[in-house]
């Protein structure tokens, strides 16, 4: 077993950048689109994040494959109640960057949006979901495809196949043992670990290239600063569960209590904790988190 390894996270922001590493995301992509990929760059978008200070730690990925086809992939530690949203944007922002004023419209690319989220992202029992633009008759109630002209030209059959794809990775929600090349991968972004025995395509690699030993100097101080920052944040949700008590015992009044529950809400929030489980320790309703974490968000985008 494999478990000196650099978060994933943070290879994907350093580490799977660099074109001797491409190895490692080819074949994450590869299982999770159950298709070969071959990555011929990574592009730079506005999107892309540099610091380990930015905005909620989110990690983009912006790479062209050999077919031309453009693959945004973006990891989120904290939770945010708009990152569907973030996902829309996201993509929207990088067709639009990659083509030209006074391009033809079929020089759009094709664009794959892979999302891997530790933090309970919407509600659902699956740990890996698919999304794509299906034309569905109202009536009839067929699938819209392309002419035969077009088919030929686009290389492809649904009009929907020329849409923007997602995939979201609930990695927490991943339980079990690994039984698909699939589930090695998710085990891996779980756990940092990869078994000798691993067969999943790329994790052989990743088993070799992410060792924490093979960093520079300067890439240690800035893995090291990395999980220092994940450490301090997952402090906050610890120590404000203990003052929020330690203070409503102390004043033993109904606004003391409201207050600490509250800060204890929004702390649990950026921890990334599900709404329902920040309902259990806090005691309050679901709709009462719902309601104070929306408002924090609201005044954040002010």
């Amino acid at each position: 077993m494999s478990s000196n390894l650099v978060r994933f996270d943070w290879a994907a922001k350093r580490l799977l950048r660099q074109k001797s590493n491409f190895v490692v995301l080819e074949g994450l992509l590869s299982t999770l689109l159950n298709e070969d990929i071959c990555i011929v760059r990574i592009l730079e978008s506005e999107g892309n994040q540099e610091s380990a200070t930015d905005k909620f730690n989110r990690v983009d990925i912006l790479a062209e494959d050999s077919r031309g086809e453009l693959i945004i992939v973006e990891v989120q530690n904290n939770r945010e109640l708009s990152y569907f949203h973030r996902m829309l944007y996201g993509v929207s922002k990088a067709i639009t960057e990659y083509i030209w004023q006074g391009d033809e419209y079929e020089n759009i690319k094709k664009l794959y949006s892979v999302n891997i989220v530790y933090f309970d992202l919407g509600q659902g029992e699956d740990y890996v979901y698919h999304g794509r633009t299906t034309f569905t008759g109202i009536y009839k109630n067929d699938v819209l495809k392309l002419s035969e002209r077009q088919r030929e030209q686009f290389i492809c059959e649904d009009a929907g196949d020329l849409f923007p794809e997602y995939y979201v990775i609930r990695v927490n929600e991943f339980n079990k043992k690994a039984v698909t090349s699939l589930d090695e991968w998710i085990s891996f972004l779980k756990t940092g670990e990869i078994p000798e025995n691993a067969k999943a395509k790329g994790l052989a690699e990743a088993r070799d290239r992410l060792q924490e030993d093979r960093l520079s100097e300067e890439e240690r101080k800035a893995y090291y600063a990395h999980k220092e920052s994940l450490r301090y944040e997952r402090s906050v949700i610890q120590t404000s569960l203990i003052e929020g008590r330690a203070e409503g015992r102390a004043e033993g009044k109904t606004e003391g209590r409201a207050e600490a529950k509250e800060e204890l809400v929004v702390a649990s929030g950026k921890e990334g904790l599900s709404v329902e489980t920040i309902a259990k320790i806090t005691g309050l309703t679901v709709d009462k988190v719902s309601e104070i974490l929306n408002k924090v968000h609201e005044i954040n985008n002010m």
